[in-house]
């Protein structure tokens, strides 16, 4: 019998971790299949942050729906070094793609539940100073909690100003779309918000979580903040 190939369950952790720690775990584990006696190899404690934030390929998958699921979507990643995650984060953002915004921003909150808990996200954005557009019941909901925000029509509703005409008209630079996926509508305008976003090679965020870090992460950090240092100036190695 031949073994053709071990394909380890964390095949795209263990890399990540070997770099970010120094010691090389692939090693290790091959070791221990065979029974080879290992020393203690002790971690020591990291004064920087590594994160891993994965590459995707919607732009070239003509009407798929860029949100995520439990499938595997992303087609490759990148693993950037800060002094805190928000530096980190936010290299491995640009690294991928994103951008910081510098003309507007576009949110739809689908369900009450997530106005409520991405709402102080957007109160902190909008301390940049930029436009932010909304789709009714999200205008509704932030203007009635103090933060201006500019209405757009849905994509159905044929009127205007509306969100694709904005898109087109590069007026918008981030767009947030975090979905109810409780709710089936018979009119699927999230998919077209997210569809569009891609189309006109705008960053859109659909998950709320990375949605509040990204925001995180503009607000704290200038691009002149973003150290660039060698991956043996984080690690000592």
């Amino acid at each position: 019998m031949s073994v053709i190939e071990i394909n380890l369950r964390a095949s795209r952790t263990f890399p990540f971790i070997s770099k970010v720690t120094g010691i090389d775990f692939i090693k290790l584990s091959v070791d221990a299949f065979f029974n080879k006696n290992m020393p203690e190899t002790p971690i020591n404690s990291l004064d920087f942050v590594a994160v891993k934030v994965p590459q995707f390929s919607f732009s070239r998958l003509t009407g798929a729906d860029p949100i995520l699921n439990v499938e595997m979507a992303s087609t490759g990643e990148v693993a950037c070094f800060g002094e805190d995650i928000e530096e980190a984060f936010l290299k491995g953002e640009i690294s991928v793609g994103g951008r910081i915004p510098m003309k507007g921003i576009f949110v739809s909150l689908g369900g009450e539940e997530n106005k409520i808990k991405f709402l102080e996200a957007v109160r902190k954005i909008s301390t940049l100073g930029l436009p932010i557009y909304a789709t009714e019941n999200t205008t509704l909901f932030l203007k009635k909690n103090g933060v201006k925000a500019k209405r757009l029509y849905k994509i159905h509703e044929n009127k205007f100003p509306n969100i694709l005409e904005c898109f087109k008209k590069h007026k918008i630079d981030l767009a947030i779309n975090i979905a109810d996926s409780y709710i089936k509508k018979d009119v699927d305008d999230d998919y077209a918000i997210r569809r569009f976003a891609i189309d006109h090679n705008i960053p859109l965020f659909t998950d709320r979580q990375k949605a509040e870090l990204f925001i995180k992460a503009v607000l704290e950090k200038k691009p002149e903040d973003l150290l660039i240092k060698s991956w043996n100036e984080y690690t000592g190695i």
